[in-house]
């Protein structure tokens, strides 16, 4: 007799342990299960996401709305002092007559 034709005994190996088989209406109300709790957690991602983007748009709204006269006092006094904006025009070269 070959190894691979007769059960080997070990200690959790009893036929009461085994499984039972199945039959093709428990393996389609498996598949049908697997199906619903991957469409439950599929939806249940969405709802967390949506929330999360939900609570960070408020938060930057929050910060955007209390920091509104900060970004005003920056504009009308910068940081480096006075800036007085023009141009200036200068002749480098000097005239050979």
């Amino acid at each position: 007799m070959f190894a691979n034709q007769h059960e080997l005994r070990f200690g959790g190996n009893s036929h009461r342990l085994r499984a039972p088989r199945s039959s093709v209406a428990n393996r389609i109300v498996a598949a049908v299960s697997a199906a619903v709790v991957v469409a439950v957690a599929f939806t249940l991602s969405i709802v967390v996401l949506a929330t999360v983007a939900g609570i960070g748009v408020v938060a930057g709204a929050y910060v955007w709305w209390k920091t509104r006269a900060l970004r005003r006092q920056l504009r009308e006094n910068p940081p480096g002092g006075r800036i007085i904006e023009g141009e200036v025009i200068r002749e480098s070269a000097r005239r050979d007559d």
